[in-house]
């Protein structure tokens, strides 16, 4: 064989090797830094739909299961407040409406803001989640598949869920939480960008056991 045409093999044969820097496909989700959440995009590398809507949801839940999300999710008549889901101090309870009772009523004391002074905590429409959608104490998995369930969801369809994540203004308190509350991971954007996402991919709840 002609030596120049050796050399052009072996040239053409190195470059199609060259561009070895594309990460291969991987089933494993990524991980994100503490109180942040990846975007959609970092789940683009699963090859499986069906993996990566159950990874989209998990990160997602990292919001859900958080403080700020479940204390107003209770499974009972009486809201939480603090990191370990405390009784809400003063006593309330949760009235036929979920605004509280007559004399005790949410909006008397949770305007539509923060109130810096005396630490009280507020945003429009300040109320408990209907006892049928509690996330206190739940799994993803379990809230996951209460999302889906328009019996357990406030009688919404998934394109309305992915709305009232992406831009509900009581939802937005949970990333402006005000004095020294811990804010819920990421932003709102992200978080509504990851709940279209996993409506796209299916809408498909993880496993049980299935940990972020």
């Amino acid at each position: 064989m002609d030596r120049r045409l050796i050399y052009s093999f072996l040239f053409i044969a190195g470059c199609s090797g060259a561009n070895t820097n594309t990460p291969p496909p991987t089933e494993s989700p990524p991980q994100a830094p503490p109180g942040e959440l990846l975007g959609p995009e970092a789940f683009a590398r699963m090859p499986s739909e069906e993996a990566r809507s159950k990874a989209l949801f998990l990160e997602a839940a990292k919001v859900l299961t958080h403080p700020r999300c479940v204390n107003c999710h209770p499974h009972d008549d009486q809201p939480r407040q603090r990191e370990r889901a405390e009784l809400h101090s003063p006593p309330v309870v949760r009235g036929p409406d979920n605004h509280g009772v007559p004399a005790l009523q949410c909006g008397s004391c949770h305007q539509d803001k923060n109130l810096a002074h005396s630490r009280v905590p507020g945003a429009p429409d300040w109320h408990l989640a209907p006892i049928e959608m509690a996330w206190l104490g739940r799994t993803p998995a379990a809230i996951c598949a209460q999302i889906k369930d328009p019996k357990r969801n406030g009688g919404k369809t998934l394109a309305e869920i992915a709305k009232h994540t992406a831009h509900d203004p009581l939802v937005a308190w949970g990333w402006n939480p005000g004095a020294d509350r811990e804010p819920a991971p990421g932003s709102q954007a992200v978080f509504g960008a990851l709940v279209a996402a996993w409506i796209d991919t299916g809408a498909i709840c993880p496993e049980e056991e299935a940990r972020r």
